[in-house]
């Protein structure tokens, strides 16, 4: 542990690739992350949408220990696993907006939680509705706060879970696919191994999904300014 930098915290990779004892537990850090970025206001720091990519970059490591012997099965499971993480979440988020979501309006700001994320994902999920849990899904902080908003809007029970299943479903498999199979193109076509571009697979991955919240509140200072 004394060569343990901090950094590592912030870098997808680390949570991928990490072990215990010389026991691989990066697929149930993986889903740890997945459900605690909503049912526990934690790991919105994370960039969430690249640590799914990089899962299924890293696919077959993260189940090498559940493997079912083929390949597209596999792939299958962990979006499956990391779909019902986030499904859970939600759950998590959306019961603790029901029971007491309002107190977080007076709660002071700490390093998990800032009041300003909460009423901009209030002011999100007021324009888009049940959509909102879908969108939200694939962006930052948003994702963590949709689903307490929806709670503390008094969001129907069924109607929620249905926007947080399929959400789930759509994120997961959509990122986690597209790792994979992104990876092995690059590598059959061009001979280039994403893994030794992570640094910039994050960083593209986070500016296109922070972009439009950016632009979002960029036009809003600019309105209020007007």
């Amino acid at each position: 542990m004394h060569n343990f930098d901090w950094k590592q915290l912030v870098n997808p990779e680390f949570y991928i690739l990490l072990d215990f004892g010389g026991v691989k537990i990066g697929l149930f850090v993986l889903l740890f992350i997945v459900f605690a970025e909503t049912g526990l206001f934690a790991g919105f720091f994370l960039p969430g949408d690249s640590l799914l990519f990089l899962a299924g970059i890293y696919s077959e490591l993260l189940t090498s220990q559940i493997a079912l012997g083929n390949g597209f099965v596999n792939l299958v499971l962990l979006s499956s696993l990391v779909s019902l993480a986030g499904v859970f979440g939600n759950m998590v988020g959306y019961w603790f907006g029901v029971k007491g979501g309002t107190y977080l309006y007076n709660k002071e700001d700490t390093f998990w939680f800032k009041e300003k994320y909460l009423l901009q994902s209030r002011d999100f999920f007021e324009k888009y509705g049940g959509k909102a849990i879908v969108y939200a899904r694939f962006m930052p902080i948003f994702r963590t706060f949709a689903p307490i908003v929806a709670g503390i809007a008094g969001m129907d029970k069924k109607k929620f879970m249905v926007f947080n299943i399929l959400s789930s479903i759509l994120w997961s498999f959509t990122m986690i696919f597209a790792g994979h199979y992104l990876s092995a193109l690059f590598m059959e076509k061009f001979n280039i191994d994403l893994k030794s571009h992570i640094e910039y697979i994050v960083l593209g991955i986070v500016f296109v999904t922070t972009a439009p919240v950016l632009w979002k509140l960029f036009k809003k200072r600019v309105h209020n300014k007007v």
